[in-house]
Parts: C-alpha cells; sequence; structure tokens
C-alpha cells in the first residue's frame, strides 16, 4: 500500500512522427506529463485512443487519471455550433477521453483533467465552453503566464493556498458549469481556471498546464489521492481465513 501510485495519462496519435530513417504513425505525449507524474511520486503509464468500451477496464486497473491537454473539443459535444476559430475535431480522442472520465467518476478513481482535460471534464458533466477567448494564448507555440486566485475552501486551494502565476496556453474555457462542478480558481479577467466536483470523490480540472512549469503540487494532490483511495480499496476487502484441512 506504500508503493508508487498508477498515473494513467491520456495520449494521441499522429500520423508524421519522425525518428531516425523512420516517419511513421505515433502514440505521442509530451514529455513534461510523465515527468510531473514521476516527480510527483507516481508510475506514469501512458494511455493512447482506443474503443470507448474499454475505458471501465482501462480505469479499473489504474490508482489514478490524468487527461492530458491538446485541440479543441467539438462543439456537437455540448450543443453548439462551430465557431469559425475553434480547430479541427479530433472525434477519436473526444470520445476515448469523454469515455475514460466517465468510466473514472463511475469508479472513484482520482481525476485531473489539464486544459482540454478540465474542458472535456465539464463537457462530460453537462457544461459548455467559450469557443474562444483572448489573452491566455498570446504567442502561438509560446507558454505565456498569469496569475490564478484560489477559491477559499477548495480541494485546489488546500493544495496551492496562494495566488500563484501558471503556465497557460489557450484559447477556449468553460462557460456553464457541468452537474455538480464547482469553481476552485479564477484569473484576473474573471476566467474559471479550476473546476472541482465537492464531496469525497477527488475530482480537479485545471486550465493552465503544470507540466510546463515547476510547482508540483496539484500533481502531488492527485498521486496523494491516488494513494491513499487504492489503500482504503485494499483495506475494505474481506479478509478469508484459510480453511481447515
Amino acid at each position: 500500500m506504500g508503493g508508487r501510485p498508477l498515473i494513467g495519462v491520456s495520449t494521441y496519435l499522429e500520423s508524421g512522427a519522425r525518428w531516425g530513417v523512420w516517419e511513421l504513425e505515433a502514440a505521442l505525449l509530451p514529455a513534461g506529463y510523465p515527468r510531473l507524474v514521476q516527480r510527483a511520486g507516481g508510475l506514469a503509464a501512458m494511455l493512447p485512443p482506443d474503443a470507448p468500451e474499454h475505458a471501465a477496464a482501462t480505469v479499473a486497473r489504474l490508482d489514478g487519471l490524468v487527461i492530458a491537454g491538446g485541440p479543441d473539443v467539438e462543439p456537437v459535444h455540448y450543443g453548439a455550433e462551430r465557431d469559425p476559430r475553434t480547430g479541427p475535431p479530433a472525434r477519436e480522442r473526444d470520445a476515448w477521453e469523454l469515455a475514460l472520465i466517465l468510466a473514472a467518476l463511475d469508479a472513484d478513481i482520482p481525476l485531473l483533467g489539464i486544459c482540454r482535460g478540465m474542458q472535456l471534464l465539464n463537457v462530460a458533466l453537462g457544461g459548455t465552453l467559450v469557443q474562444h477567448l483572448d489573452g491566455h494564448a498570446e504567442v502561438v507555440g509560446v507558454f505565456g503566464h498569469h496569475p490564478v486566485k484560489p477559491v477559499p475552501g477548495t480541494r485546489y486551494a488546500d493544495a496551492v493556498p496562494e495566488e500563484t502565476s501558471v503556465p497557460t496556453y489557450h484559447h477556449q474555457s468553460v462557460d456553464h458549469l457541468g452537474t455538480g462542478l464547482l469553481p476552485s480558481a479564477h484569473a484576473p479577467d474573471g476566467t474559471v481556471e479550476a473546476i472541482e466536483l465537492p464531496g469525497d470523490s477527488w475530482v480537479l480540472g485545471v486550465q493552465w498546464h503544470p507540466e510546463m512549469g515547476e510547482d508540483e503540487r496539484v500533481m502531488r494532490a492527485l498521486v496523494e489521492a491516488a494513494r491513499l483511495n487504492t489503500a482504503q480499496a485494499l483495506s475494505a476487502r474481506p479478509a478469508f481465513e484459510d480453511e481447515a484441512p
């Protein structure tokens, strides 16, 4: 029960990856994600897109789950028409990651959504998104920084109680919150920067990219929740005495 929790991190498929003389389709994930999991005390497992019906079995083998950042969520998932500034759809990834989120919620597996992952968490629970806002991705391909202020009394504030400057790169954000979700941090312009489910389940989404910074506290909170959750599940199993011969 004292080992390193297994934390699954969603990945995506890219058709033009190159190494050596090869150019092949590859399951990719920026190295910052597994490195952050490892620094925070977890074991990182990459989860490439799969059939949604396999999500529950996948999550059942994990101690915690991270839904990584990436492309825009297709607006059809929250009943909206596509804005011209919304990026091209990633339908296979949308289907897989939405299924992972729902499976984690159903199994009470600690869950952290990062950027797109936070937006997908909101959509999975019936929320909607702002398809474009300015000021949170100032230079193409370059992470910016801005402060986020925690909401007192939230799970995020327990992990990071003070206002901090965070690495950010996004043009979409939460609009209407999904069922049961609460905002737990805001940017100076009022943008919701973190969301969570209250209660015993550990479910948090952050709009920024902690894997691009040095602050490990959010990921450490996930890893610790995964460790405790697994320990409690093991202790709840019935102990069977050896039968007499």
